[in-house]
C-alpha cells in the first residue's frame, strides 16, 4: 500500500534537528504517528520545539540501536552522511528509506502538486500563495523553507486537502540520492522564478546548475502548467515551449508606484493596492504568485484583497525596527543575484537616505575563491558596503584563507569594508551616523550572534 501521512505509523528521522526535518517530525507527530529521531547537533528553535512535543532525542549523536525491524520507514535528512551508522543499519535491515522530498511526494500522490523552484524568490512566492489560500479558507497542504506568520509549522500533511504547495529546493535530496529535491515532487504546476548559479560544491559549472532547471521544466506533464520569469536570461534558456500539451506562462514585475517610501500596486483596472513589501524582485514574486493562484481558481480581486495583509516571509526583507528617519531590515540574501536585487531595491525605496548594507559570507559557494568573482558589482548600490565572514567557517568547510583584499577585488569595490570579527563589526556599525540612514543586514547565518535587536533599537531611537 502506498504510504500516506497516516499509513506509516512508526517513523525514525535521521538528522531530525534540521530546519525542515524537525517540522516534518512535528507534523507527523501531530498526525498521530510514533516519531523518533537522532542528530549530532540540534539548535534553537528546533531544540525547544522538539522538546515541547516530547520528540527531542535524549542524547545528541547517532545510535544504530534506535533503528529496529519494527519501524515502518526511515526518513533521512541531507545533513546526514552516507556512512551514517543509523542509515547503514536501516539499509542492513532492508527498511523503507525515504529522503524528505520522496516522503512528501508519496504523502501527496493523490493531490495536485504545485512546486515553486528558482535560485531566489521561491520562499517568498510560496509564502504569498499560502497566505492567499489561507485568507480565502481554501484547504491545502504545504512544505516551505521558512517560518511564516500565522503558520506554526513549515510542513502540513493531511488526508483531505486537494492541493499541496511545495518550495522546490534544487539542492540534493539526501546523502544517498544525488537528485535535486525539486525533481522528485513531480509537479502539476511548476514555477521557475530565476536562475543564478549556486551550490558550486554540487554543480561545479553554471551549465551543470542550469541543467537541473531544464530537467524540471521538461518534467511538466501533459495538461500541466509552467510559470516562469520571462525576463531572466538563464530561465529563457530552459523554458523554451517544447510541448503543445503544456501551458507556458511568463511573468514580469507587477505594475506599481512608490510614494513616500511605500509601494502600491496598480491593477489592470487602474485600482491601487497598498502592499507591505517592496523591490522589483518582490514585484516579480507577486506576479508569480498571482499566476499560480489564478490556476487554483483565485480571482484577481480576491488575490489583491489577501495580498494587502501579507507582511512577507520571516527573514525575507523583514523589518526589524523603524524610527522617524531610519529603518533596519534583515534579509536571507547571500547569492549574488539576490544580494544585488535586495540592495538595489532598498536604495530605490529610500533614495534620500544613506544606506549601510552588510553581507555575511556563510555558504560554501559564497566563501569559495572560484565562486567569489560572481559577486562583481553586485554590491554597488549601498553607500557603505560591508562584508563579514568568520575564518573558522572557512576551516570547517575546508576552504583556503580569504584575504580582505581578495574579497574587495572579487566585489570590484575598493571601498568595501571587510570584517572577520563580529564584535569589530558591531562597533563599526554603532559608530555610523544614523540620522537619515538605513541599515540592511543580509545573511543565511547570524553574523555570529550579533545582537541585531539591540543595534536596531539604538539606530532608530
Amino acid at each position: 500500500m502506498a504510504p500516506t501521512p497516516t499509513s506509516l505509523q512508526r517513523l525514525h528521522l535521521i538528522a531530525t534537528g534540521g530546519s525542515i526535518m524537525h517540522n516534518l517530525a512535528l507534523a507527523l507527530h501531530r498526525r498521530g504517528a510514533q516519531v523518533t529521531g537522532s542528530d549530532d547537533e540540534i539548535f534553537e528553535p528546533a531544540k525547544s520545539r522538539l522538546a515541547a512535543a516530547g520528540l527531542l532525542p535524549a542524547q545528541e549523536g547517532w545510535f544504530p540501536e534506535k533503528v529496529t525491524p519494527e519501524l515502518d520507514a526511515v526518513i533521512v535528512g541531507m545533513h546526514a552522511r552516507a556512512d551514517n551508522p543509523e542509515l547503514l543499519r536501516a539499509q542492513e535491515l532492508g527498511l523503507r528509506i525515504y529522503s524528505f522530498p520522496e516522503f512528501i511526494y508519496e504523502a501527496s500522490k493523490d493531490k495536485q502538486r504545485v512546486v515553486i523552484g528558482g535560485s531566489h524568490g521561491k520562499t517568498s512566492i510560496t509564502s504569498l500563495i499560502l497566505h492567499v489560500l489561507r485568507y480565502h479558507n481554501r484547504k491545502f497542504d504545504y512544505a516551505v523553507g521558512a517560518q511564516l506568520e500565522g503558520f506554526d509549522l513549515m510542513v502540513q500533511l493531511s488526508e483531505d486537502a486537494p492541493i499541496i504547495i511545495i518550495e522546490g529546493d534544487e539542492y540534493l535530496s539526501s546523502p544517498i540520492d544525488r537528485r535535486p529535491k525539486f525533481h522528485l515532487y513531480q509537479h502539476h504546476i511548476g514555477v521557475i522564478s530565476g536562475i543564478s548559479w549556486d551550490h558550486i560544491n554540487v554543480f561545479p559549472t553554471e551549465e551543470d546548475y542550469r541543467e537541473q532547471f531544464r530537467i524540471f521544466a521538461e518534467m511538466t506533464p501533459k495538461a500541466g502548467v509552467l510559470i516562469y520569469d520571462r525576463d531572466d536570461e538563464q530561465v529563457q534558456l530552459v523554458t523554451v515551449p517544447s510541448s503543445t500539451d503544456v501551458k507556458y506562462i511568463g511573468y514580469g514585475p507587477h505594475e506599481n508606484k512608490v510614494r513616500n517610501g511605500k509601494t502600491v500596486l496598480v491593477t489592470k483596472k487602474d485600482e491601487e493596492v497598498p502592499i507591505q513589501v517592496f523591490g522589483e524582485h518582490n514585484l516579480r514574486n507577486i506576479s508569480a504568485a498571482k499566476e499560480v493562484c489564478k490556476q487554483l481558481g483565485i480571482k484577481g480581486k480576491d488575490f489583491y484583497e489577501a495580498l494587502a495583509t501579507f507582511k512577507g516571509a520571516a527573514r525575507r526583507l523583514e523589518l526589524v525596527r523603524e524610527g522617524s528617519s531610519s529603518v533596519v531590515y534583515k534579509d536571507f540574501a547571500h547569492a549574488p543575484s539576490k544580494l544585488k536585487a535586495t540592495a538595489t531595491a532598498f536604495k530605490k525605496q529610500f533614495p534620500k537616505r544613506r544606506l549601510v548594507a552588510c553581507l555575511e559570507l556563510h555558504t560554501f559557494s559564497s566563501l569559495n575563491p572560484a565562486f567569489l568573482p560572481q559577486y562583481a558589482h553586485t554590491f554597488d548600490a549601498p553607500d557603505v558596503a560591508v562584508v563579514y565572514f568568520n575564518p573558522h567557517v572557512l576551516e570547517h568547510k575546508r576552504l583556503p584563507a580569504l584575504p580582505a583584499a581578495a574579497v574587495q577585488q572579487a566585489f570590484q569595490r575598493p571601498d568595501l569594508r571587510v570584517f572577520t570579527d563580529s564584535k569589530a563589526l558591531a562597533e563599526f556599525l554603532h559608530q555610523q551616523p544614523w540620522p537619515d540612514a538605513n541599515l540592511l543586514m543580509m545573511s543565511s547565518g547570524t553574523f555570529d550572534g550579533l545582537d541585531l535587536a539591540q543595534l536596531a533599537a539604538e539606530i532608530t531611537k
